[in-house]
Parts: C-alpha cells; structure tokens; sequence
C-alpha cells in the first residue's frame, strides 16, 4: 500500500504519520511522487501575482456608468412610446366610434349561439361527473336559467339597449365557464 496525496502533503507540511515517513524513505514510487508533488508547489510559487493596475478604476467606472445611461434611454424612450400611445388612443380614440349597440347585442347573439352548439355537441351526459362537477354545472345552467327567463321578459324588441347587450354578455360568460367545466372535466378523465 503506497501514501496517498494527503500523506504526501501532510508530511511536506511537517505533520505526517510516522507509517506515511518511513515508507516515503523505503518506497521508490512515493519517492518520485512526494518530488512531483515539491515540484508542482515550487512551479505554482514561481508564477507572477496578478494584480489588477490601479489606472484601471476609471475604465471600470466609465464602462458602469455608460452601462447605466443606456438603461436610462432605453426607459425614457419606452416611456415616450407608452405616452405617444396614450395620445394616440385619447386623439383618435372619438374619431372612431364604438360599434352601435346593436352590433354588440349582434355579436352576443352569435357567440351564445356558438356555444350552445358546442356544449351540445359536446355530449356531456355520457361521461362520468363528480359531485362537485355536477353541482358546479348546475348552478350555472341555473344562472343560464334565469338569463334566459329576464330576455324572454324583455322580448327581442328592434331597439337594442345597453341592458339587453348586458344581458346576452353575462350568458355567453356563463356558457363559457360552463363549457370549461365540462372541458376539464374531461381531461382529468382521462388520466
């Protein structure tokens, strides 16, 4: 059994084991080890100390500070965008007008329309629900429910008011939560 290279640093040091000592003086190999060893500290000792030079501080601190206007233009130029938008927005905003009332009610309509096709579709009562799935989907179809009883009450009149438009809004919301319900439903399922 030969040292090992902390043997071999322990006895360069002065500490090594009295075993370590005098199998280095009958051993050849820990020879030759323990004088690669000497050799390898005597080349690291041998190496120039780097130290930085004391003229470099004012390049550091040029090179920090340039860093730090660059931040700042880029902040005051994203902030110029952001203002820019903002007048843009308020400037042209009343130059195009909102779309009338009766192209919401219109687009309300059309989405409650697609919705109720995709729910219907999607064939709900085949799969397997929860207790909480099935009491969440019936407080929504309930609230649908009761949308549907208040637009029936006030009829589809040719006038659109912004009630109306509010109404058909909240059932195209409803519809969507409950879609997502059955939606999520089905990819839990399936794991």
């Amino acid at each position: 059994m030969h040292c090992t290279i902390e043997d071999l640093v322990a006895l360069r040091d002065g500490e090594g084991s009295v075993w370590a000592r005098r199998h280095v003086e009958e051993c050849a190999e820990c020879q030759a080890e323990r004088e690669r060893l000497y050799q390898r500290v005597a080349q690291l000792k041998a190496l120039p100390a780097l130290r930085p030079p004391r003229d470099r501080w004012s390049a550091i601190r040029d090179t920090v500070q340039a860093g730090r206007s660059r931040r700042r233009q880029r902040w005051v130029r994203g902030g110029l965008a952001v203002a820019a938008a903002i007048v843009g927005i308020i400037i042209i905003g009343p130059i195009n007008p909102t779309p009338a009332l009766g192209e919401n009610l219109a687009q309300a309509k059309q989405q409650s329309a697609q919705l109720e096709t995709t729910l219907r579709d999607y064939d709900s009562d085949s799969r397997v629900m929860s207790g909480r799935e099935a009491d969440l989907t019936a407080q929504l179809e309930d609230q649908i429910a009761v949308l549907d009883g208040q637009l029936a009450r006030l009829g589809d009149s040719a006038r659109a008011d912004a009630q109306l438009v509010d109404l058909w809004r909240q059932r195209v919301d409803l519809m969507q939560q409950l879609l997502q319900v059955h939606v999520t439903r089905a990819k839990y399922v399936g794991l």
